[in-house]
């Protein structure tokens, strides 16, 4: 199973590489540097695919968000909280918010549709988002690719001691969604703040 993943990685590593970036996986560009690493890839084309992938994704959720205003409000109603978050920090960011989405958990296919559904230009958008994922793919394909030796040793190392790799994985992605999720609540509650202090003025 493993010898006909890789196989198929090295035959259609690009058409993958662009699928998993429109799906924001960090996991697939992570792939491509170590394949770099291994000669199966060539970095600078892998870049460029991922940067394209990682662009095409969002537009998609821009979009979705500008033409289905209507659909995202019933069918994510549950998304309301992350929704109201990316209203906030694109009204306090600006457009640098478009670009450090994508390092955001829990909030990358959020904020492209939250903006499509203000009446952000679409043009603007699409350059700083094509920006953005071309400096995505090379912040996480180059390291891959630098440390490529290492990371199939740590690789190595967790499949042989899958009990210690397995957990401390777990309180890994623990400790990220837990720190997000914190700062989620500060800024909420500095909104509440906010309105009320406005509302006893």
């Amino acid at each position: 199973m493993e010898a006909f993943f890789l196989e198929l990685l090295q035959e259609y590593g690009y058409i993958i590489l662009f699928v998993w970036s429109i799906l924001e996986g960090e996991m697939g560009l992570l792939m491509a540097g170590i394949m770099g690493h291994t000669g199966h890839m060539n970095i600078p084309m892998a870049i460029f695919v991922a940067g394209l992938g990682g662009f095409a994704g969002d537009q998609i959720y821009f979009y979705i968000g500008r033409f289905n205003k209507g659909l995202i409000q019933r069918k994510l109603h549950s998304q309301r909280r992350k929704f109201a978050i990316a209203h906030l920090l694109l009204k306090k960011y600006g457009w640098p918010i478009i670009f450090v989405q994508r390092y955001l958990y829990g909030l990358r296919t959020v904020i492209p549709m939250s903006i499509g559904i203000t009446k952000y230009s679409a043009r603007k958008f699409a350059l700083v988002n094509l920006l953005s994922a071309w400096v995505w793919a090379t912040i996480t394909i180059l390291p891959a690719y630098l440390l490529g030796e290492q990371i199939l040793q740590i690789l190595e190392w967790g499949k042989a001691h899958w009990y210690y790799a397995l957990p401390i994985a777990a309180l890994f992605m623990f400790a990220i969604i837990t720190a997000f999720k914190r700062i989620e609540n500060q800024m909420l509650e500095k909104q509440n703040a906010r309105k009320t202090r406005n509302a006893s003025c």
